[in-house]
């Protein structure tokens, strides 16, 4: 397998191998701020944080997802991500679904944990291209991607079903290789300012 489960050590973050033991924090998480209110995004609830768990892990088990408890200084999840839509054979992989409770966002802590994500994608996994993928209206997660250094690929226009029953159009980016230089110095001077 080219990715696996792993865990990814920073100053400010820790992502470790989701397990059925992080969901009472998670379930915490899901309800600071209710974001599984917002319609054009996918945060379970708290009620349905151990059904997530176990639908990422099933997932995980098939080869196609790799996912992670996002733990802050304090070894609190505080959110979930993922490798997904792993594409083995040539090197490429989303980092999606991913999600904070939000007294964390707008803290770093986001960038922190994609930098982690990014460089064991790139540096230890030889990834050819990083994407990341978003509904078009989402303009808080659309303006992370871009302040992470990802360039739009473009619009899937009508590419799926929510569970509310709208069509999402989906927005496109990416991070190859050759870019990823550059990310990272952008990323490192974003983590170093006070």
């Amino acid at each position: 397998m080219w990715m696996t489960p792993t865990e990814l050590h920073g100053d400010r973050v820790t992502l470790a191998p989701l397990s059925h033991d992080h969901c009472a924090d998670l379930t915490e998480a899901a309800a600071d701020g209710e974001l599984h209110r917002l319609w054009y995004t996918t945060v379970p609830t708290p009620e349905t944080v151990a059904q997530e768990i176990t639908r990422r892990l099933a997932l995980q088990d098939e080869g196609s997802m790799v996912a992670f408890a996002i733990l802050d200084a304090g070894a609190r999840a505080v959110g979930m991500t993922t490798y997904m839509n792993i594409d083995q054979s040539n090197h490429r992989v989303e980092i999606g679904s991913t999600w904070y409770r939000q007294s964390v966002q707008r803290t770093g802590l986001n960038t922190a944990a994609k930098q982690l994500l990014l460089a064991h994608a790139f540096d230890e996994k030889d990834a050819i291209a990083v994407e990341f993928r978003t509904h078009v209206l989402n303009r808080q997660s659309r303006m992370a991607i871009e302040r992470l250094g990802a360039k739009l690929d473009g619009i899937l226009r009508a590419h799926m079903r929510m569970p509310n029953g709208t069509i999402r159009d989906t927005a496109v980016y990416s991070i190859t290789a050759a870019e990823w230089p550059m990310v990272r110095a952008n990323l490192e001077f974003l983590q170093a300012r006070p």
